[in-house]
């Protein structure tokens, strides 16, 4: 079966997450620097059957793009469609999603150093970013009683 790959695109480290099979959850995979980004997929796709990727949509507060990073994204958004044009890529408002990724890291009790770390940082901000899109992407299963 096909995943879907979340992706937390940084200038310097990009965050990057995955779905389980059946595409309800999503996991922490990675965090990688951005130059290496379309190596790591070459390798990456040989092994994992991706459908489609959800890339973060950055923006300020008042629901404007934050252009330079957009501008950036945008790059990489035709690199990747060019090069794997089977995949779909969708978008998805990442506002908030470094704060909400710090504060999961200080309720599992990382030290500050490790906080530090964009590395982590960006990875769990990724898997924010793809869970919050299943949870808005798949229909709500009914309780039965």
């Amino acid at each position: 079966m096909s995943k879907i790959l979340g992706i937390d695109y940084g200038k310097i480290i990009t965050g990057l997450s995955i779905t389980d099979s059946q595409k309800i959850f999503a996991f922490g995979l990675n965090a990688i620097p951005t130059q290496d980004l379309m190596n790591f997929f070459k390798c990456f796709l040989v092994y994992e059957k991706i459908e489609k990727i959800v890339v973060g949509l950055p923006k300020k507060l008042n629901n404007q793009k934050e252009i330079l990073v957009e501008i950036e994204i945008q790059k990489f958004i035709k690199k990747f469609h060019i090069k794997y044009p089977k995949i779909r890529i969708e978008r998805l408002d990442e506002r908030f999603t470094s704060k909400i990724a710090f504060s999961t890291m200080i309720k599992l009790g990382l030290k500050k150093k490790k906080r530090r770390e964009k590395i982590i940082l960006n990875q769990i901000s990724a898997t924010i970013i793809l869970q919050s899109y299943l949870t808005l992407t798949n229909p709500k299963k009914e309780k039965k009683n």
